[in-house]
């Protein structure tokens, strides 16, 4: 994806975007009429000639619906319409008098191959009234597959909350325009099913979220050397398997050399993994060092701070992670001047909400982007779902990713790969978008259940797709 079609917008941003195509000439009707026919074709894949229900609301959302299935009897489907509310708006009521088709009572006992959810859109902030949500459930139960117009009723979608208890989970969302947080965002994003996006023309819109993009990868030119590829130093701390793991991710995710700095030589080393030991000053006074990580399996203890500050002194870009996140305070990084990344979890970010005197409220989005702002670092919110945010405001969403993902050391494997690609000369906004990127395509190509160790082998395959 890329230009308007990878971008994610909010409520008012998609209401700005489609009222500027209305004022360069098209109109609302013209709209419902791209937007619920892109829709039906999806929805005509999928039916394989079963019955088709359409839950239309009073709205534009509604609007959409009755195009949907007008497109869908048109071309021999069958197709009925439930109206939940008569139409509203001109442009639903004007769809709804052309829909030539069948319309049942919010009532019938209508059961078949799909539902289609067109009862309230993206706009909705208040939960559904107990009669909607029980139609809802109702005819959820009666069909076998569940698709969302934009979003399933009952979502909000600037936050990706659930307005309502025991949505149904539906089997396809297909978004109008332009994704929205919510496609992205937890626990909304459960329950969306496979994601589908219809263009209507929205243009690009400045300062708008995007959606993490396939790197573009490419093979060492021929005149490469491992140096030239990147050096990657891991610090290393009490604990070393957490090391390990984002050591054998780094080698597999571009960077030409990957050396472990620690105390010992830890048990279990791979041979083409170089391990440093002594005196860690002069370690890291290697002016080869492209990039640096520091976090996974340090310790939090006096040595872990000094080994902490010791990383932030280095003039190269560095990714904190882990461990070192809980030892990290602003007056740490007051004199820090390189690019630095952190990859917090949940319980890591309000940590460092806390340290910043930042209060843990707004969406994840709000959250991230409030903390990278006031932080001056690019901040990776990472969990079920991932969201990467960066001082000048750039914000970007990942993909869900697989569940499998949830087991110990798949945190220190993304570390891993996000600081190889720091190494071998990304931007660091860049390089945590690429690593985030290949540790999603690492889980969805490793067999299943998988734990870290496989995860990080599998990071070289998904580096490969890229080329």
């Amino acid at each position: 994806m890329s230009g308007a079609c990878d971008q994610i917008l909010s409520v008012a941003q998609m209401r700005a975007a489609e009222a500027a195509l209305i004022d360069a000439g098209t109109t609302v009707e013209a709209l419902m009429d791209t937007a619920g026919r892109g829709a039906a074709n999806f929805v005509w894949r999928i039916a394989a000639m079963g019955r088709v229900t359409v839950l239309c609301g009073p709205g534009n959302n509604g609007g959409d619906g009755y195009v949907i299935a007008e497109a869908l009897r048109a071309r021999g489907g069958r197709v009925a319409v439930i109206p939940a509310l008569a139409p509203m708006t001109a442009a639903a009521r004007r769809a709804a008098m052309l829909y030539k088709g069948e319309v049942l009572a919010d009532d019938a006992d209508r059961h078949g191959e799909v539902l289609v959810d067109c009862l309230f859109g993206s706009g909705l902030t208040r939960p559904l009234g107990e009669a909607h949500a029980a139609l809802l459930r109702r005819l959820a139960k009666g069909h076998r597959r569940l698709v969302a117009l934009d979003l399933p009723s009952g979502v909000e979608s600037d936050s990706g909350t659930s307005l309502n208890e025991g949505l149904p989970q539906f089997d396809l969302t297909i978004a109008l325009g332009a994704w929205k947080y919510a496609h992205y965002l937890m626990p909304a994003a459960a329950g969306l099913g496979a994601l589908r996006l219809v263009d209507i023309g929205v243009a690009p819109v400045a300062g708008a979220a995007t959606v993490v993009r396939r790197p573009r990868l490419a093979a060492p030119s021929a005149d490469s050397h491992k140096y030239r590829r990147g050096l990657l130093a891991v610090v290393g701390g009490a604990m070393p398997g957490a090391a390990l793991l984002a050591c054998t991710a780094a080698r597999r995710a571009g960077a030409g050399y990957v050396k472990l700095l620690r105390d010992a030589v830890p048990m279990g080393v791979p041979p083409d993994l170089v391990v440093e030991t002594g005196d860690l000053g002069r370690n890291l006074a290697d002016r080869r060092i492209s990039a640096a990580l520091v976090g996974p399996g340090l310790g939090r203890d006096g040595p872990a701070r000094a080994r902490l500050q010791a990383a932030l002194a280095l003039g190269v870009p560095l990714l904190i992670d882990a461990d070192a996140l809980a030892l990290l305070t602003p007056a740490l990084l007051a004199a820090r001047r390189a690019p630095t990344i952190v990859t917090p979890h949940d319980g890591e970010l309000a940590a460092l909400e806390r340290a910043w005197g930042l209060g843990a409220s707004g969406s994840k989005v709000e959250r991230v982007t409030a903390l990278a702002g006031a932080s001056g670092l690019v901040v990776l919110a990472k969990g079920p779902d991932n969201v990467l945010a960066a001082p000048d405001g750039r914000c970007t969403l990942a993909p869900r990713a697989s569940s499998w993902l949830s087991t110990a050391g798949t945190g220190d494997v993304l570390a891993g790969t996000i600081a190889s690609r720091l190494a071998s000369g990304c931007e660091a906004f860049a390089a945590a978008g690429e690593g985030l990127w290949l540790g999603g395509e690492a889980a969805r190509l490793a067999p299943k259940p998988f734990c870290a160790g496989d995860l990080a082998e599998y990071v070289g395959e998904a580096f490969a797709a890229c080329l």
